[in-house]
């Protein structure tokens, strides 16, 4: 096989996978039956032409019938009055009708016997096309239940994989919240134990104690200041 065969096979391949996607069976029994109806219809246009038809025949003999009644009667109307020569013209007239009568009855029956077979066919056709209509509610129904199934087993799906996601991102945050518990706890247990430094102490005992003594003083000062202040206050208001 050449290459622009396979190409053109791969080709051909991908295009009918594509209207393959593309194609909804329903649109295309929907399609199909529209056509059916239309074919019902073109028949049913025929057999209507034909019955007009032979109709038109028949009511074209019911004249001629009528013609050669009266003509019958005139050639007898002018025996009567001695004009041979009326009941002659008469009489001639009277079998070209007649003539004409003969030969329409033929047609007349052909378009009898078209008609039905033309009956017989629409009726066939009609109900090839009810059968048809009944097949196509049923593969609709049943297409646009297995849709649906699809559908809510995509949907299943989705949604047991994002219920997934959500099962490990929890996981991931109790498991980065357990870390940091333990972490704090650890971090805890070693600062008690002096494992750990305190940088918020010194290594000069003597000079915190001398601090500590100063601010002692401090405090004692500022005590003794606001008593004094206090004292002086109450003497003032006493004179």
């Amino acid at each position: 096989m050449s290459v622009l065969s396979r190409m053109s096979t791969i080709f051909k391949a991908k295009i009918n996978k594509a209207l393959d996607a593309a194609e909804d069976p329903r649109e295309t029994l929907e399609l199909s039956y529209q056509k059916q109806l239309e074919m019902l219809q073109q028949v049913r246009r025929s057999l209507a032409d034909v019955v007009a038809g032979k109709k038109r025949l028949e009511l074209q003999g019911v004249r001629l019938k009528e013609n050669l009644s009266m003509l019958d009667d005139q050639a007898k109307q002018a025996l009567q009055i001695n004009r041979e020569d009326l009941a002659r013209a008469a009489i001639e007239r009277k079998s070209a009708v007649q003539a004409q009568l003969d030969a329409l009855q033929p047609q007349i029956d052909s378009l009898a016997q078209e008609q039905q077979k033309m009956e017989l066919a629409e009726q066939r056709l009609s109900a090839k096309v009810d059968a048809f209509r009944t097949q196509k509610e049923v593969i609709k129904a049943q297409y646009s239940s297995a849709e649906a199934q699809v559908k809510i087993g995509q949907a299943a799906t989705g949604l047991s994989e994002e219920m997934t996601d959500v099962g490990l991102a929890v996981q991931r945050a109790q498991d980065k919240t357990e870390s940091m518990k333990a972490r704090a706890a650890a971090i805890d247990e070693l600062t008690t134990d002096g494992a750990l430094p305190d940088f918020t102490k010194t290594n000069d005992p003597i000079g915190d104690e001398l601090r500590k003594a100063k601010s002692q003083v401090d405090v004692d000062a500022e005590l003794a200041r606001l008593k004094a202040e206090a004292g002086s206050k109450q003497g003032g208001t006493g004179a």
